[in-house]
């Protein structure tokens, strides 16, 4: 690819991206990587880290207050939001350096500056052309905000984690992964919140009984959540507060609005179309398993485009794409079985189908599902419960789903999850011996079952 400038132009330097370049690099490929913001993207800057950062933060509070039922006298706590956020920057500002100084070692050359697509093998980088073999789309995406009159007055969660002050009151709007870490956070730092979501229950294509395990124990720790809840606008009143409006319900006062409802991917006036690469409907770039969008020298990753929009996913993404192009090994990515985890108070982890989604699938499947108290609540007497549950085609005894709500619950989905992606039977879970005392157990201490009919004929089982 002599006659281009580098082999590979990757646009957007976060995680998927920076991992393409980096792989791409070490595998003897000339490699620049743009991006016109702070190198790290959206987990690193503004999502997945900061974000955990603030969830270990709101955690503190129930920390002191179980302490003293294991013997502990602690006086009275002082939170300060300002240390908090600068000792957060200080951090995500290390993080980027590491991935400013891994990039260079990897040997790609990082370009500062807005890029737009001129055709299939050359782009514009604030002025000047740079041509390329292959361009890699990894501009990830952003968070929306609906039209509705006083819309002007809300954030977002880019926002919240560079606010001057905690609110006192917050309404977070939406019901997925980011309003309800969020109202876990505010809450747990002192704010009171106020979740307001459209539909029936949060967290949409989750489990159904992971839905109601959740609400349930974030209405004890103090949020209040509204279903089939629309806001219609947002005033702000003469002493600085706002008034949250609702369709048929009273105004709620708080002191900031966050909404939660949807991303929208980061491709307008890139010029992808002019190349010959599709969008979809939501403005994705439309790609195949290898990620190769319809112009042939063109790919995207991540975010960008609409898949599986979590950073594990747009990392494996973008090696998969550098394998493909200059590895000599063409490869597709596997979507199926993806563990994921929400970062809640108390926090969720799971992977594989839903009992809805087997039901859907299978023609008969065994439900197995417990809660209980968590060891530390019995001294500690806060009520809390813990949500475990498997999802078990009935006919092949696979483990298709496991779910869990509780402490804990992102680290033990990880394992569990090999176990699902391998395929392994209910009765190859049973003989393996649990960790006692663990609530990881019970995922194989499970024993009594409720047997479910499903949909499908007994002779289409898609899991056979």
């Amino acid at each position: 690819m002599a006659q281009y400038d580098y082999d590979l132009f990757v646009i957007g330097a976060g995680s998927g991206g920076v991992r393409a370049a980096r792989i791409a690099a070490t595998l003897g490929a000339r490699v620049a990587i743009a991006e016109r913001d702070r190198v790290g993207g959206t987990c690193v800057i503004r999502g997945c880290i900061p974000k955990k950062l603030l969830v270990y933060a709101a955690h503190f509070r129930e920390d002191f207050e179980d302490a003293a039922g294991y013997g502990w006298s602690v006086g009275e706590p002082e939170f300060s939001w300002a240390r908090l956020i600068a000792n957060k920057n200080a951090e995500i500002a290390r993080l980027e350096g590491v991935y400013v100084a891994n990039l260079e070692k990897a040997g790609a050359m990082l370009l500062r500056g807005s890029v737009r697509i001129a055709d299939a093998h050359t782009v514009e980088l604030d002025g000047r052309r740079v041509t390329a073999g292959y361009l890699l789309v990894a501009t990830g995406a952003r968070p929306s905000l609906p039209h509705m009159p006083g819309v002007e007055h809300a954030i977002t969660s880019n926002d919240a984690f560079e606010l001057p002050r905690l609110p006192a009151r917050i309404v977070i709007v939406g019901g997925g992964y980011v309003a309800m870490e969020f109202a876990g956070i505010f809450n747990g730092l002192g704010s009171q919140v106020t979740l307001s979501y459209r539909g029936p229950q949060i967290l949409r294509g989750f489990d159904d009984d992971v839905r109601q395990h959740l609400a349930a124990e974030m209405t004890k720790k103090g949020v209040r959540i509204l279903v089939r809840s629309n806001v219609e606008r947002i005033d702000r009143r003469p002493d600085g507060s706002l008034a949250v409006g609702f369709t048929g319900g009273q105004p709620v006062e708080c002191d900031a609005v966050m909404f939660a409802t949807g991303r929208v991917p980061n491709t307008s006036d890139l010029g992808l179309e002019e190349a010959g690469a599709e969008l979809g409907e939501s403005g994705e770039v439309v790609v195949d398993r290898y990620s190769a969008s319809t112009a042939p020298s063109v790919y995207a990753v991540g975010d960008v485009t609409d898949r599986i929009n979590l950073t594990p996913v747009a990392i494996r993404e973008g090696h998969a794409v550098a394998l493909t192009l200059f590895g000599g090994t063409p490869t597709p990515v596997d979507h199926m079985d993806v563990p994921t985890a929400v970062f809640s108070q108390p926090p969720v982890g799971t992977v594989g189908c839903t009992e809805a989604e087997a039901k859907e699938r299978l023609a008969e499947l065994e439900i197995y599902k417990t809660t209980f108290r968590p060891l530390k609540a019995t001294l500690s007497g806060r009520d809390e419960r813990t949500l475990m549950k498997l999802v078990v085609d009935a006919a092949t005894q696979r483990v298709i789903g496991a779910h869990m709500v509780g402490p804990d619950a992102p680290e033990i989905i990880q394992a569990v999850g090999i176990a699902v992606k391998a395929g392994l039977t209910k009765a190859q879970f049973d003989s393996t011996v649990g960790i006692h005392p663990t609530a990881a157990e019970e995922f194989v201490t499970l024993r009594e079952k409720t047997v479910v009919k499903g949909h499908a004929r007994k002779t289409a089982r898609a899991s056979s």
